[in-house]
């Protein structure tokens, strides 16, 4: 057997190709970010094209690092979800840009929905509010605004895919016979899969006036029967088996070895997602979260998920750095932060793109409150750490009011979990135990778990869980009265965000 299970990763800023061996250590990698496209205020898109060529780059530079592609057992794909790619099978030319999750042009058409009385059926159905977030919203902004596209989709010369289905298509043959194929968990992002079935929903498609004959094959995260193979004149050279395939979060969930229910994990990356394992019955939330698919292996029941998205955490970092200036790398927060004891009065909730869980807000815009001469750009650096803190509270809040379970240990992941101070405050905020593993890189761990449990590198997941161990450990160190009069001063800034621009018509 091969001694290895590689990964692509593929981000909202970068594409990743990682291999692990059987102990779920690395052992090779290449990364290579692309073009953030910013048309407008409240708009965020990517070249399809440059997404393909990053992921092309990034495997050869793995693979030029010394691991052999003839080694690799399986292949698996993750990637960000609910960004929009909708390109002609035949020529291979995307439409537009890919729409990204981020973006919040669909406002309008997300209000005209909720007014006409929508979202109890996509709720009850796809376990999502209608949001901005969400796939099939962007399809209908296309639709209107691409000529011709409508009519190309109805006649299958349009077919639409989240990042996972566009490199799974480009990797199995593109216009020579790709494979249009995606998995539970993606799907589950689109707000047109029933949570129950499974399987695309008529009614929901009706209502976004999507046409079923343009959306992918949904498939196990785990498939034994694989999704196929990748060309021999592609980026790795040689045939390998696709099997594994989750969106970004969930193989994150995978990759934490989050399998019984009660498990949850929390990942840093541009957004934070928490998700909470509740089992093979979805649960409905009632405080702004979402019920998501987990992950499916094989002919085994789907896992579901309650999910807490949060659109900016990491990206608020990338704003202080690109658009402010104030810094010139993300690691400088930190040493920033630590000139100051707190952030001086400051509040900053980054609410670009609106607000996500638990609020469902497009209408909310980013403030920062609080302010007087005495703050420095180090105060605001550390303002900044905290709202990735505080956002994360407002999820575990609900969670909690969802599921009655208590968070008593936080799993975390994700590149920002190097900062050693946000991780701290982390602690803080919640009230409890901070715990990161030794692989920190867990969302492309679990894409290589889903395929390695599909060929059978792994036997079950029980082996998996046998690889996880915890790197560090953070724990409380704020006394309950300062958590509470922090946390008040957060929600109290967060009413000031809502309400900021007219997304009614």
């Amino acid at each position: 057997m091969a001694d290895y299970v590689g990964a692509i990763d593929q981000g909202t800023t970068s594409s990743r190709f990682m291999v692990f061996n059987h102990s779920g250590g690395e052992v090779g990698r290449g990364q290579h970010e692309f073009e953030q496209i910013l048309p407008q205020a409240g708009q965020v898109e990517h070249d399809p094209a440059a997404i393909w060529s990053s992921v092309i780059d990034a495997v050869e530079s793995a693979l030029h690092g010394g691991v052999s592609a003839s080694n690799l057992a399986a292949l698996g794909v993750t990637n960000q979800r609910e960004t929009t790619v909708v390109w002609n099978p035949r020529t291979g030319e995307p439409y537009y840009n890919a729409i990204v999750w981020q973006d919040t042009r669909t406002d309008r058409i997300v209000t005209r929905h909720q007014n006409e009385g929508h979202q109890e059926i996509v709720q009850r159905k796809a376990g999502l509010p209608i949001a901005t977030y969400f796939s099939a919203g962007k399809i209908e902004w296309m639709f209107q605004n691409v000529d011709g596209l409508r009519e190309a989709a109805h006649n299958g010369e349009a077919i639409f895919g989240n990042t996972d289905t566009w490199v799974l298509w480009n990797l199995t043959g593109g216009t020579d016979g790709g494979v249009h194929v995606t998995d539970v968990t993606n799907a589950s992002r689109t707000m047109l899969m029933n949570l129950e079935t499974l399987d695309w929903d008529d009614e929901l498609c009706e209502i976004f006036g999507v046409p079923r004959q343009m959306l992918p094959e949904i498939r196990p995260s785990s498939d034994p029967n694989f999704y196929g193979m990748t060309r021999k004149d592609g980026p790795f050279g040689v045939e390998i088996p696709l099997c594994g395939d989750l969106g970004d979060q969930q193989a994150a969930t995978v990759g934490q070895v989050c399998y019984d229910v009660g498990d949850g994990k929390n990942t840093y990356g541009t957004g934070n997602f928490l998700l909470l394992n509740t089992g093979t019955n979805p649960i409905p939330s009632e405080n702004g979260l979402l019920t998501t698919v987990g992950y499916k292996f094989g002919d085994n029941d789907a896992v579901y998920c309650l999910e807490g998205s949060i659109a900016v955490t990491g990206s608020a970092v990338q704003w202080l750095r690109d658009q402010l200036g104030l810094i010139s790398d993300a690691a400088e927060t930190e040493s920033l932060a630590n000139e100051v004891e707190d952030s001086g009065g400051m509040v900053f909730v980054p609410a670009f793109s609106g607000l996500f869980a638990p609020y469902w807000d497009s209408s909310a815009r980013g403030v920062l409150v609080g302010m007087s001469r005495f703050n420095t750009k180090a105060h605001l650096a550390r303002a900044t750490l905290e709202a990735v803190c505080y956002q994360s509270r407002d999820v575990a809040e609900a969670m909690n009011a969802d599921s009655g379970v208590h968070l008593e240990v936080l799993k975390v992941d994700g590149g920002m979990t190097g900062n050693n101070t946000l991780m701290q405050l982390q602690a803080d905020i919640l009230g409890v135990s901070v715990s990161k593993p030794v692989v920190a890189e867990t969302t492309a761990l679990g894409a290589a778990y889903a395929a390695g449990l599909a060929t059978g590198f792994w036997n079950n997941t029980d082996e998996m869980r046998d690889n996880w161990l915890e790197d560090k450990r953070w724990e409380p160190q704020w006394s309950d009265d300062q958590r509470e009069e922090g946390y008040a001063r957060w929600k109290k800034a967060v009413e000031r965000t809502r309400d900021w621009v007219d997304v009614s018509g």
